[in-house]
């Protein structure tokens, strides 16, 4: 498979939420490889000077009104988790140890919909823990997995990889060189994947 699309992404985002709902379709339409790009947005936050929509009140009221026209388009649910902005060290260091085993589906989905259908404040490790419980996820051992020196490391090189290749907020895909920031440009993602 030549063609990928490289999603970086944090799953503290609600438009990166809408974008991992619809990514894994795109792809497969196109018989392109979905390749996730697990990053701290925090972290890309701080090297750009970059700040949440949310931070600026108007637009942060009309962000969560558009979010929801689009998951109405998208046909999936969207609650706005009540505790946002969440810090989101931990759940990214735990899909960092996740990535490409066989629980990376199943961690991400955990993640995913505990932010953004549950609405739970997942940087409170009680809380995160009883997440990937129910998720069939031992949250001991995860836990441990998470605190690995490498997988530190692989997190934050990832992000010093995403600022150093232009990214400045997320999600953000890369189909080759070019660059797609925000979910809302899912149609330019599919259009360039058409001309490979």
């Amino acid at each position: 498979m030549s063609k990928t699309v490289e999603f970086f992404f944090d799953v503290g985002s609600p438009t990166t939420y809408l974008a991992w709902t619809q990514l894994p379709g795109i792809a497969e339409r196109h018989g392109a490889e979905l390749v996730y790009r697990p990053m701290l947005l925090g972290g890309v936050f701080k090297a750009t000077g970059n700040v949440s929509p949310a931070a600026v009140p108007l637009k942060g009221l009309y962000t969560r009104k558009d979010m929801q026209r689009y998951a109405r388009r998208y046909g999936v649910p969207l609650k706005q988790n009540p505790h946002f902005p969440v810090n989101t060290l931990n759940c990214m260091r735990l899909l960092s140890a996740a990535l490409n085993t066989p629980q990376w589906d199943t961690m991400l989905r955990a993640l995913f919909e505990g932010m953004w259908l549950r609405e739970r404040k997942l940087d409170e490790l009680d809380v995160l823990g009883a997440t990937l419980r129910e998720a069939g996820l031992d949250p001991e051992e995860w836990a441990a997995r998470a605190q690995q020196p490498e997988v530190k490391d692989a997190l934050k090189k990832t992000t010093e990889e995403a600022v150093s290749r232009g990214i400045f907020g997320a999600p953000t895909m890369f189909v080759g060189d070019e660059m797609f920031f925000g979910q809302d440009r899912l149609d330019w993602v599919e259009e360039e994947l058409s001309k490979n």
